[in-house]
């Protein structure tokens, strides 16, 4: 079971070398791409490609994750099958992308439950659901429901497309958006996705930033995300791995704050509010605390 999805890594299926290299960093998660990244000409031996790394693949500590094809495709159903049956051990959870309504996610939880049985895995994979599109916003409180789901993620190029948003960068993925709103243009949506994600204790991950040359743009697209209440972010680019890791790490101030916090309302049992720090804290600001320190470890 993953601890924590500060980062998660998005690796092309078909690119051998590049699975290398993420397994090599400091990554929470890895996530071997069938979908977006691969082109209809590399679907299948991108699949070949994802199973031979994972069956290879030694020593990793860290999560693993599969994105297969839509389910309004013709690969879905197989890369589901032919991925899980052969190493399916090695896998946390599978990335379902463009998830428009619950019965999507319930066509590949039905599909996993025979090919485990089959593979005699021990240990149920995870479905992490990609909310991609109006609809699928629409829908978000039925998705958040369905079986196995362990995550709701945020896919900003597609989402973009979907409501007819204007395209701000070459990317899509997050650039320049300044320029064209004065606010933060996805807080609705991504506040939606958060929000329905802590309802049902699931995690919320935000999508990558596009350009892996600008590590500015990167933090500051990484701590709006963790502001509103995200719990990590997808990477497509090595080098953005440290700062996503450091944004959605607490601080040593962070920690220090939260032990006052915590050690304030120990020495203080039975009280509604206590001072710390000249300021008075109750016990919704001792829920924050506990929760920051708890996320350490």
């Amino acid at each position: 079971m993953i601890s924590r999805q500060r980062s998660t890594l998005s690796v092309p299926g078909h690119l051998e070398k590049m699975h290398k290299k993420a397994f090599q960093s400091s990554v929470d998660v890895i996530m071997l791409d069938l979908e977006d990244s691969v082109s209809s000409e590399s679907k299948l031996s991108a699949r070949e490609q994802v199973i031979s790394t994972l069956k290879n693949i030694e020593g990793w500590k860290g999560g693993i994750s599969v994105r297969v094809n839509g389910v309004d495709t013709r690969y879905c159903f197989r890369d589901a099958i032919e991925v899980v049956q052969a190493a399916g051990a090695k896998i946390d959870s599978i990335v379902l992308p463009k998830v428009d309504n619950a019965g999507d996610v319930h066509f590949l939880s039905r599909l996993l439950d025979g090919v485990e049985l089959e593979a005699g895995l021990q240990n149920p994979i995870a479905i992490d659901a990609s909310i991609e599109s109006s609809i699928g916003v629409e829908n978000i409180a039925e998705i958040a429901v369905a079986p196995r789901v362990r995550s709701l993620i945020f896919g900003i190029a597609d989402y973009s497309a979907s409501i007819g948003a204007k395209l701000s960068s070459i990317s899509g993925h997050g650039e320049n958006e300044q320029d064209i709103y004065p606010g933060h243009r996805w807080n609705f949506v991504m506040s939606k996705i958060a929000q329905t994600a802590k309802a049902h204790n699931l995690l919320a991950i935000d999508s990558p930033y596009g350009n892996f040359q600008d590590p500015q743009g990167l933090e500051k697209s990484a701590k709006m995300s963790c502001a509103l209440g995200f719990d990590g972010k997808w990477a497509i680019h090595p080098s953005q791995i440290d700062t996503i890791n450091q944004v959605f790490s607490p601080t040593q101030e962070e920690i220090d704050r939260a032990n006052r916090i915590l050690a304030a309302a120990k020495a203080n049992p039975g009280r509604g509010a206590v001072a710390v720090d000249g300021r008075m804290i109750d016990r919704a600001t001792v829920r924050l605390a506990q929760k920051l320190v708890d996320s350490i470890f």
